[in-house]
């Protein structure tokens, strides 16, 4: 999605604040390709909007106050003479507005694959079939917008995800090293709420800052997000949320395309107090080896004695020797350590 030519990095003043909490200040506010760049009067980013996630708290009311989808804590307020910046935000949302999906056309889609591939409609009838078709129809976009949703409800609880200018593009690289060029951009690290990771439809993996902060090697860290990205192998995210959430979710989203709020704050809490599946040690060693990472630093920091992990310790396909690549530069690691402030 790209920003309107004419808006290309347009700039203005205005009041930003991340929490209700917070006093309000002065930041500068640019447009850019696909976000809007929040950053103080030092030039140094304190976040980044994604346009397509931008909403208005008072429509047709000046100061326009403007905060993230979901988030209506976060705001940013402009005064009536950034007219220019309001009428540019305004029209950019216009824009990505008219390009997003008609739920009315998702939903004959959806129900033209639901008829085409079951072949007959008693068949949503029974949980079991309904629950499998709706996972194997529902979009990739759609599944993160699922995880987005439940993301804005679990940092009700957690807190905003830790950002720092220079230690996010370490963060990337850690997830393109683990998860290849898709996860370049799906690690999200959380002071609490977490206790090492958790998992979102559309891929997005929540870490506990402790994997970042306590331990000396990037090992540890790209071992749980590997560790986590077999867990989302073995159960579809988006199978666990309609298995716990029950037959009449599952049919709202077939047919609708939406999941209620209720659902989605339901499934937010169930996630954080779920205990982490075991992942089989053949399985978790496999993985190990086909990404180019050691098995034993990840094994020691899940049971420091060892005893629990003997066999992923034993047979590291990399014990003793030089990785094919390293989990990321010492100077990235140091970077990435401070993603949460100290």
């Amino acid at each position: 999605m790209t920003a309107l030519k004419e808006y290309a990095r347009l700039e203005s003043t205005g009041l930003w604040r991340a929490t209700p909490q917070d006093q309000r200040r002065e930041v500068i506010v640019s447009v850019g390709n696909a976000t809007l760049t929040i950053t103080d009067t030092r030039d140094q980013a304190l976040t980044h909007w994604s346009l397509a996630a931008v909403a208005r708290a008072n429509p047709g009311q000046r100061p326009a106050i403007f905060h993230p989808d979901g988030d209506p804590s976060e705001t940013l307020e402009l005064a009536e003479d950034e007219a220019e910046m309001i009428e540019a935000i305004e029209k950019l949302r216009q824009h990505i507005e008219r390009r997003r999906p008609r739920p009315g056309r998702l939903r004959f889609v959806m129900l033209l694959a639901s008829v085409a591939a079951v072949g007959a409609l008693a068949v949503f009838w029974l949980p079991d079939a309904m629950l499998r078709h709706t996972v194997t129809v529902v979009p990739a976009v759609k599944r993160a917008e699922i995880g987005e949703a439940l993301l804005a409800r679990i940092t009700r609880v957690t807190g905003q995800p830790c950002s720092d200018a220079q230690a996010n593009p370490a963060l990337s690289r850690l997830g393109t090293r683990v998860l290849g060029a898709g996860g370049t951009n799906q690690l999200r690290v959380l002071r609490s709420g977490v206790q090492s990771t958790k998992h979102l439809p559309g891929g997005t993996i929540l870490m506990n800052r402790a994997l970042v902060e306590d331990f000396e090697e990037p090992d540890v860290a790209a071992g749980y997000v590997l560790a986590e990205q077999q867990r989302m192998a073995m159960l579809d995210p988006l199978q666990d949320l309609l298995q716990t959430a029950g037959l009449f979710a599952s049919f709202r989203l077939l047919t609708t395309g939406e999941l209620t709020p209720a659902v989605l704050d339901a499934y937010a809490e169930t996630l954080l107090r779920k205990p982490q599946a075991d992942v089989p040690d053949d399985a978790l060693l496999l993985a190990f080896k086909d990404v180019g990472l050691r098995a034993a630093p990840y094994a020691y920091a899940v049971d420091v004695s060892g005893e629990e992990t003997l066999p992923l310790i034993e047979a590291d396909p990399f014990a003793g020797q030089a990785l094919p690549a390293p989990v990321l530069a010492d100077a990235d690691w140091v970077r990435l350590q401070g993603i949460c402030g100290g």
